[in-house]
Parts: C-alpha cells; sequence; structure tokens
C-alpha cells in the first residue's frame, strides 16, 4: 500500500494529496528523515524513519518561513499542489541556505502547478531565505 493512502485514508492527513499517482507532479510529496519524497509511489513497508507532513512542517502559531513566504508572495490560488512546493523547497533551504534561481529551479523542477503561481513561488523561496538567513 503506497503511504500517501495510509497517511490520508487510516491517518487523516489531508495535506499531501492525490495527484498524478506516480511519483511525477509533486502533490503527495512529504519528507522522511528529512528528505522529500512522493507518498503516492512509496510502498508504507518502505518507511524507514519519521514523516513530516505540509501540517507538520510549521504550527499555527510559529509557522515555517516558507509558509509564512507562501502568505506573504500569495502564492497559493487553488494549493493543491502546495505540499510539493514547500516540501521541496523546505529540503532545499535546509541544504543550501541563499540558493540561486537556478538551484531553486532545479531543487523544484519536478513539481508541477497547473495555475501557474510558478513566478510567486520563486519569490516566496527566495524571501524564505532571506528570513532564514536572518534568523541565524
Amino acid at each position: 500500500m503506497p503511504l500517501l493512502y495510509v497517511l490520508r485514508d487510516d491517518l487523516g492527513f489531508s495535506t499531501p494529496r492525490f495527484g498524478c499517482g506516480l511519483g511525477q507532479c509533486g502533490a503527495c510529496t512529504v519528507h522522511i528523515r528529512g528528505e522529500p519524497v512522493r507518498s503516492c509511489v512509496l510502498p508504507v513497508s518502505a518507511v524507514d524513519g519519521p514523516i513530516t507532513t505540509l501540517a507538520g512542517l510549521g504550527t499555527a502559531d510559529r509557522p515555517h518561513p516558507l509558509q509564512e513566504a507562501w502568505i506573504e508572495e500569495q502564492v497559493p490560488q487553488c494549493g493543491y499542489c502546495l505540499s510539493g512546493w514547500v516540501m521541496t523547497a523546505a529540503a532545499l533551504l535546509r541544504e543550501i541556505r541563499d540558493p540561486t534561481d537556478d538551484q531553486i529551479r532545479d531543487a523544484l523542477s519536478g513539481v508541477k502547478c497547473r495555475c501557474g503561481t510558478h513566478l510567486a513561488i520563486m519569490r516566496a523561496v527566495r524571501r524564505a531565505a532571506r528570513k532564514m538567513g536572518q534568523a541565524a
């Protein structure tokens, strides 16, 4: 059984979404041991560490800088792909504190958004990187 089904159907998490079912769109992205994985194609039996969903990245009282930046840049339209973008960007910013535009594009290249908010996403990732740099 794919991890996505366990998270959504058995545990009631709503933020990883079913998109393509092939691991190509990113809507189902979660972190396992801090690394982004596509939960729609990962068998639950292959999970070998703690799982973090978008809901676990930050809290209402203390959101992750990416979550704040997404709101400040007014990125979401439909929001369906949100998990893919934010969880992938969070992994990038954990590894590279001040990524270039090319590094951001490269890291996020596998995530799809049909609403076309790509420019706002780039602004939000850069804003979050600045916030995280100031906090360090």
